[in-house]
């Protein structure tokens, strides 16, 4: 498996269709080496201000779902 390390260097936007949350992000994508003892999955790196973004963003688009929900279906319960 490749692994990666990925620096979000900015946040674009953020859509949802058919299910999915797409974010468009201006990222370096650089290939990682895997070391002795180190996991085998790639990392996200980002600024605070641009995880503060991610999160907001995240909360907007899950919001806009729910509004799609039928309302019997909004209160939580299953």
């Amino acid at each position: 498996m490749k692994t990666y390390d990925i620096e979000v260097q900015r946040l674009k936007s953020a859509r949802h269709d058919h299910g999915m949350i797409e974010l468009g992000a201006d990222a370096l994508v650089q290939t990682r080496q895997l070391r002795d003892g180190q996991p085998d999955a790639s990392a996200l790196r980002l600024t605070v201000d641009n995880a503060r973004a991610l999160v907001l963003l995240l909360k907007q688009q899950l919001a806009e779902l729910d509004k799609l929900q039928p309302r019997s279906r909004r209160s939580g319960r299953a």
